[in-house]
């Protein structure tokens, strides 16, 4: 029988805004807990202490992390509090674990009043004394955007001080953009006005929301709580129903940051924006007025970009590879539901000239590990999966003679782990694919028990950062194999299997909506016995790479599950790839990297995007930031130069490989044909 788990990177943002301690505030209007939420609480602490794959109590050292973790998701730019603040919170430090066993979240709500009054005070300050300040912009000074390099604030003078820059910096952008000081005071005083506003239609819910996550995700990043409200997203993510830009957002200082192009969305056909782009203004339709969202909370800037479908908005951004001192530049987008079909596997062929040999490959594209399991549980015999679409695709592929087979894993987030087991059985006749470890160390094999292979032929899989959990297993069982080669980079890390408990299951309230907790309760392995969380797969052929480990992936998060292993199981490799196969396809890659001028200018912009992100530090002097602006749109335009020069003049190379703009996907069919003509010869 068919086991249906899930075993995908999926998340919701949680929101996010804080508080000094009193137990009986005298402001009347101060947001208070429901009485639901201390039984939500008591339960989950329970629910935790006992089936969480990690086996650890609500204790003292996890209610010290969770403190700090609390105080940072109100006041993530530490622009709020001041040291004084964060000190006089100490005294809970240790007591969390009890509060919550005794379903007590009022100290939630007490930290909370207290950023609320920091947070009034400061807009007060902000919109008082220095959206309409005249700044003198020759000074040499400079804004870090990267506040958490910072300590707190000592006082409300050091407070002020860091404001000024925010002010400054933010004011120097529009004066640059060519806004006269007039239209800078107004378009600082209504961004002021109306983030001020936003967190105060903060409610009680989101409140114990925020709290409860920080609770969780002590345990582990993939433990949370959904809400009644944020549960039903959940829910429509699952079911793709979602109608938007398709791109997944995150908080990063000031700004909003482009974590995830979801593949088949609006993002992703324009090819207009990328990962680490940052989302510094927002425009509805094709006139709308730009609204500036630098320092807005991401579920009010998400609010604006989501729309009906077949509407337009418009995105002002700072690319990533200009970075923050870089020029912005406007982008539109129409938005679009981002439907099942558009996640299903899709292919295409690619002709392909090697040594005087015409050479045809076949490309498979795999956005998810998907499966219709309505359809399956009703015993329809024709439902729709990952691995029937793949079968199919292969077989038409080889009715146009293929000589070999790219498989593209990229951004791919997982999905059914039955689907993961199955399609690597269309390249293994059988075996052990992917171990499964509970919290209470059975392991149970999930094995292909079809002998049958759909597909024997040279094999490249292609992998990035967000290439997760399910997508992990194929690709660590195919390079375990040794099936086919995996190029790109290496994977997101997500070895964790979670199941979403209903807490209705323990709480009888009939006046009250209580939430979901997602739980992680297993981990994978892979046949090896290493497991593929935290460490993900490393490709064996390794692509250059403009993500840093430590921002991207499950490495990012530190209360994230440490790497392990435990015994392998037995298997047979197939005699497809050896290690000298792996070293011979690398030699070759490092003599492309020398003589491909396509290849060393895509390794070029990699390196200039990484240092673009590195760079946190903005320069408050007028001239500066023009010098660096300057540069920036030199350096774009000369990249633009070179890569008309280079798809001009480059010889040697077949038209389509030629003018492929994707380079990993270019560079995956020339490892290709190198493993086939080594094979060959």
């Amino acid at each position: 029988m068919k086991r249906i788990l899930f075993a995908g990177i999926l998340t919701i943002t949680a929101l996010t805004v804080g508080f000094a301690l009193d137990t009986h505030p005298t402001d009347t209007t101060a947001l208070k807990p429901k009485p639901v939420y201390g039984k939500e609480a008591r339960i989950i602490a329970f629910i935790l202490d006992n089936n969480h794959y990690r086996k650890i109590t609500l204790n003292d050292s996890l209610s010290a992390t969770i403190l700090t973790e609390y105080i940072k998701s109100l006041d993530n730019n530490k622009t709020f509090f001041t040291a004084q603040d964060v000190a006089s919170f100490d005294q809970y430090k240790l007591l969390i674990d009890d509060f919550t066993r005794a379903g007590n979240v009022d100290l939630a709500y007490e930290i909370y009043a207290t950023f609320n009054k920091r947070f009034n005070a400061r807009m007060q300050y902000v919109l008082k004394n220095l959206v309409g300040q005249v700044f003198d912009y020759s000074a040499d000074e400079y804004y870090e955007t990267d506040r958490d390099k910072e300590p707190w604030c000592k006082d409300e003078a050091a407070l002020n001080e860091v404001w000024r820059k925010i002010i400054k910096s933010q004011a120097l952008s529009l004066k640059l953009a060519g806004k006269e000081q007039a239209e800078i005071e107004k378009a600082l005083r209504e961004r002021y006005e109306r983030y001020g506003k936003s967190i105060q239609q903060f409610n009680s819910e989101d409140v114990f929301s925020m709290y409860m996550n920080t609770i969780t995700e002590a345990y582990d990043p993939h433990t949370n709580y959904f809400s009644p409200k944020a549960a039903d997203l959940f829910k429509q993510q699952m079911s793709l129903s979602l109608e938007g830009i398709g791109a997944q957002l995150q908080t990063e200082n000031d700004y909003t940051r482009v974590a995830k192009v979801i593949l088949g969305g609006p993002a992703d056909k324009s090819k207009l924006i990328s990962v680490n782009d940052r989302i510094v203004g927002v425009a509805q339709g094709l006139d709308g007025e730009m609204v500036d969202v630098i320092g807005w909370r991401i579920d009010e800037v998400v609010k604006l970009i989501k729309g009906p479908k077949g509407t337009t908005v418009r995105l002002q951004i700072l690319p990533a590879e200009t970075g923050v001192n870089g020029p912005s530049k406007v982008i539109k987008l129409v938005r679009d539901k981002i439907k099942l079909e558009d996640q299903q596997a899709k292919k295409s062929t690619i002709n392909y000239q090697k040594n005087g040999k015409t050479l045809k490959f076949g490309v498979i594209t795999l956005p998810s590990f998907y499966m219709d399991f309505e359809a399956y549980q009703k015993g329809d015999p024709n439902y729709t999966s990952t691995t029937r679409d793949v079968q199919r695709l292969i077989k038409e592929l080889q009715a146009e003679h293929i000589d070999g087979l790219t498989l593209d894993l990229r951004d791919n987030g997982g999905g059914s782990l039955a689907e993961a087991i199955d399609l690597t059985g269309l390249f293994i006749k059988d075996g052990p694919v992917v171990q499964v470890k509970n919290s209470n160390n059975k392991v149970e094999i999930g094995n292909d028990d079809d002998p049958a292979v759909a597909y024997t032929g040279p094999l490249v899989v292609l992998t990035n950062r967000f290439s997760a959990s399910a997508s992990e297993i194929f690709a660590g069982a195919i390079q375990d194999y040794h099936r086919g080669v995996i190029i790109g980079e290496s994977t997101y890390g997500k070895g964790t299997v979670q199941t979403v408990v209903d807490l209705k299951r323990y709480i009888n309230d009939p006046k009250s909506q209580v939430g979901e907790l997602k739980i992680t309760f297993q981990k994978f392995y892979r046949v090896t016995g290493s497991s593929t969380q935290h460490k993900g797969v490393d490709p064996d052929i390794k692509l250059p790479t403009a993500l840093d480990p430590e921002q991207f992936g499950e490495s990012s998060s530190p209360s994230a599950l440490a790497w392990d292993e435990i015994s392998g199981t037995l298997y047979q490799k197939t005699p497809m790839i050896n290690e000298k196969t792996i070293v011979n396809l690398n030699k070759l890659y490092q003599d492309r990297l020398k003589t491909d001028r396509h290849l060393q200018h895509f390794a070029a912009e990699i390196d200039e995007t990484r240092k673009s992100a590195r760079e946190t530090t903005i320069s408050l002097n007028e001239n500066m930031r023009k010098k660096e602006i300057a540069e920036a749109e030199k350096k774009r335009a000369e990249s633009d130069k070179l890569n008309t020069t280079i798809i001009g003049k480059e010889s040697g190379t077949p038209a389509d490989l030629l003018e492929m703009e994707d380079e990993y996907l270019r560079e995956g069919l020339f490892v290709l044909g190198d493993l086939l003509i080594t094979k060959i010869g």
